[in-house]
């Protein structure tokens, strides 16, 4: 029998039946990610604008280095919010994958916005500590970093619970650096504490924990995205499609499975051998339900191509030695 190869798009075939609608879900997951980047942004630029204010009154420093944070990390919205806009462009003849790798671009840009908050922050907190300085209306400062750190944390619970939800590694560690702002507002709160009880140097000694923090979630998010931009998969997913392929009746063998991805999609290549004397026509209806399957137990999949061989001849070896005497 002649290898076959079946492909499935999502918003195809199985989905029209299913809870999915008529709607394409990944045109779904690019308004709700352009949802996300862009209250983000609004929420953010409110609480930096916010600080902004009390820093003229107090001439906090700490505050100052709190407030470059939270303009530095609702600046991430630009390049994620171009990802998200080229994302929704059609596939052509010269990208055929379509423009989701620009959102793994995004992502460095967002580690090295990280980056930057990080240097930032830690010559912030050595200047503090080198030369220290006063700072007046100790109740505002307080009452701003609490606002800071609700504003943060509401921020960061927002973007990585909808980075999760559509499987996007840039908005998660976007949202990482939220948090990790939401964090240096409270040590904020700590140094204009330790200043009211008469120790100056509470600031620069937290400033200087804080930077250690987030040169960490730089660490942290820089490798999620650089594995990504690798073609680098988590190993649970493979096992979901293997799990989801050896539920099909008629797949006798399961072969090769390699998978990519491409922005918050997922893109797979799946080996099955059936029966050798299967018809095409038998062959291409094993084909759609494993394609079914793994729609179904990966949700973030965009594409499925199945090849199929038959029992008796299947393996890379096979594809090796057609290739070799082409």
């Amino acid at each position: 029998m002649a290898n076959h190869k079946h492909t499935h798009e999502k918003g195809h075939d199985h989905s029209h039946g299913h809870a999915h609608g008529v709607i394409d879900p990944s045109i779904v997951s690019h308004e709700r990610g352009l949802w996300a980047v862009k209250w983000s942004f609004i929420g953010l630029m409110i609480t930096a604008v916010l600080q902004v204010a009390v820093v003229i009154i107090s001439h906090s420093v700490a505050l100052l280095a709190d407030t470059i944070h939270n303009f530095g990390d609702a600046a991430t919205a630009i390049p994620l919010g171009i990802a998200f806009m080229f994302a929704r462009l059609k596939p052509s003849r010269r990208f055929t994958y379509g423009y989701g790798r620009i959102e793994d671009l995004a992502g460095v840009a967002v580690v090295l916005l990280i980056l930057f908050s990080a240097i930032v922050a830690g010559y912030e907190a050595i200047q503090r500590f080198i030369h220290p300085q006063p700072v007046h209306y100790l109740w505002a400062v307080a009452l701003a970093s609490l606002i800071s750190f609700i504003g943060n944390e509401a921020v960061a619970i927002f973007r990585i619970k909808v980075g999760k939800e559509i499987g996007s590694a840039a908005l998660i560690a976007d949202g990482y650096h939220a948090r990790v702002d939401g964090v240096t507002s409270l040590a904020v709160l700590l140094g204009a504490i330790g200043v009211w009880l008469g120790f100056p140097l509470a600031d620069p000694i937290i400033g200087l924990l804080i930077t250690a923090a987030i040169f960490f979630i730089v660490w942290d998010s820089a490798k999620a995205v650089f594995v990504r931009m690798l073609d680098g998969v988590e190993p649970g997913i493979l096992e979901e499609i293997e799990h989801a392929v050896g539920h099909v009746p008629g797949v006798k063998n399961i072969g090769e499975i390699r998978a990519r991805w491409i922005g918050h999609k997922l893109y797979a290549e799946i080996n099955i051998a059936v029966r050798s004397n299967a018809s095409v026509s038998e062959g291409h209806e094993i084909a759609k339900e494993v394609s079914h399957q793994v729609l179904h137990h990966v949700p973030q999949l965009g594409n499925a191509v199945i090849h199929i061989d038959p029992e008796d001849k299947s393996g890379e070896e096979y594809h090796r030695h057609v290739h070799d005497g082409c």
